[in-house]
């Protein structure tokens, strides 16, 4: 079955963190020997925060309780910028969890900022950590508080490039809990984006996002029920059957 895997072609578009369930079907299956799905979970991990999982893989591949110097590193590196995120972001945290102080908050987005910053004393600074802190725990495997931070900072970000990066984080979120009803929302929101004609990247870069989210849609289309309809009607679009047409984007 080897011949035919497509991994290392659909990796090359996608999240490292997305790689990781191809890996685990993979093993599952049986397609490659277990010591090579182990290597290379390490290697897309390193990639990642998630070292803890990293030295469980390292610990049952080589059947010992050691584990390298730099990974030991890296996991002391991992705590010291939790704990510099969670200081930073406290103080907008703490609002957003207060569902009394949260209704204080319009749709007005610059009236926000101004109200967060009148009589809360949140400024840009604390709302760009919380972006910060959103990503640092999707990177740690912490999908679900990931999904729920990157939501509250769109609420607030009124920079559209920010916005657009958080939502395709909230969207692998989404796909890595398995939330697919949610995930499809997700997915068509983002093609909303990207096809609109205000999305501010180079024609370029808008080709490389469909294509992005041609592959990640694939985990969508794969697993919810009304999946082979959905993967007909995005890939057979005219701007997607364009983009897989481009040599240079697809190879």
């Amino acid at each position: 079955m080897a011949e035919h895997d497509l991994t290392a072609s659909v990796a090359a578009w996608m999240d490292p963190h997305l790689v990781l369930p191809v890996l685990e079907f993979l093993q599952e299956r049986g397609v490659y020997a277990d010591e090579e799905i182990l290597r290379g979970k390490i290697r897309l991990l390193g990639g990642t925060n998630m070292v803890d999982y990293a030295m469980d893989i390292h610990k049952s591949l080589h059947g010992t309780d050691d584990v390298p110097a730099d990974m030991v590193a890296r996991r002391s590196e991992v705590v010291e910028r939790l704990r510099a995120l969670q200081e930073a972001v406290a103080p907008i945290v703490a609002f957003l969890s207060s569902p009394q102080l949260v209704q204080e908050l319009h749709a007005d987005k610059q009236y926000n900022l101004h109200m967060l910053q009148e009589r809360h004393q949140i400024g840009p600074d604390q709302i760009e950590a919380l972006y910060q802190y959103a990503k640092f725990q999707y990177e740690c495997g912490m999908y679900s508080d990931a999904a729920d931070f990157l939501s509250q900072y769109r609420a607030l970000c009124t920079n559209s490039e920010r916005s657009l990066s958080a939502l395709w984080g909230k969207l692998a979120a989404e796909i890595l809990m398995q939330n697919w009803d949610v995930a499809q929302e997700e997915l068509n929101r983002l093609k909303e984006m990207i096809d609109s004609s205000s999305f501010t990247s180079s024609p370029v870069n808008q080709l490389h996002s469909r294509i992005w989210l041609m592959h990640w849609s694939l985990f969508i289309f794969f697993n919810h029920e009304n999946g082979r309809n959905g993967i007909i009607d995005l890939f057979f679009q005219d701007r997607s059957r364009t983009a897989t047409r481009i040599p240079s984007l697809n190879s």
